[in-house]
């Protein structure tokens, strides 16, 4: 009889290696040739070239003849386009938000980017007394919004100059950051520690912690931790800022 730590361990060496060499032909900056993939991967020629035989075969992979170049194949496509198409982060995170939740006591949002604004699209309820105004489905602004910033860190220079040049950016509190200026700064730090503060400017004695959804470079949203200013001193939060970003690693390797 299989032991549970049996049956989790994964069937097929060969499947292994084909994902590793799909994935060294995803991550290259330059198609690689088999003696590129093999000293990559630290795997046999042969072993290797029979594997990207069988792929090239499929249709995974293709090998330009004259470069001796391998490229992935276009039967990815529909593929992707299938996974694109009934992906839905809300399933992929809940059990990762609802831990969140739990740890916390205090609410949890995750959120989506639609026409420069975070869409809701869900809430967990801290199990304690207060409750705050966001709801499913309403929008938040980016630029004063713990989850809004955490996306807008994300961004490019050339998105985040248009950003700027078409959104106004008024004030929802009086701790509202207000210029591109300062929220450039607040941004630079977001990207350092991986985790943006909303400290009162979206909602008054409220305090959000948030953290973006990124994996292989595709955003796919945004979470935070949304408490009353009172319930958050600085050992707490601190501590937040750890599960935050535990609970970010734990969905991106879900995805």
């Amino acid at each position: 009889m299989n032991t549970g730590k049996e049956a989790s361990k994964p069937y097929g060496t060969v499947l292994i290696k084909a994902k590793e060499i799909l994935d060294f032909l995803l991550a290259a900056n330059d198609p690689p040739t088999l003696s590129d993939i093999s000293r990559g991967l630290q795997s046999p020629k042969p072993t290797t070239l029979k594997i990207l035989s069988t792929l090239e075969t499929l249709g995974f992979v293709w090998r330009d003849t004259d470069s001796k170049r391998y490229f992935l194949g276009t039967r990815f496509i529909p593929y992707a386009q299938k996974a694109l198409a009934t992906f839905n982060i809300v399933n992929v995170a809940r059990p990762f938000l609802e831990d969140l939740r739990d740890k916390t006591e205090e609410t949890i949002n995750l959120g989506i980017e639609r026409n420069n604004k975070i869409i809701l699209v869900e809430k967990l309820e801290s199990p304690r007394s207060i409750k705050l105004q966001s709801t499913i489905g309403g929008s938040m602004n980016l630029y004063s919004s713990a989850m809004g910033k955490a996306i807008l860190a994300t961004f490019s220079s050339k998105s985040l100059d248009s950003y700027f040049k078409s959104t106004k950016m008024v004030p929802m509190t009086p701790h509202t950051i207000t210029t591109p200026s300062k929220l450039q700064k607040d941004l630079n730090s977001i990207k350092e520690l991986g985790v943006s503060v909303d400290n009162e400017e979206n909602e008054e004695e409220v305090f959000c912690l948030g953290a973006s959804i990124v994996r292989d470079g595709q955003l796919y949203g945004a979470f935070s931790i949304s408490a009353p200013k009172y319930r958050m001193p600085q050992e707490r939060c601190s501590a937040f800022v750890r599960m935050l970003l535990d609970t970010k690693h734990a969905i991106e390797s879900a995805i």
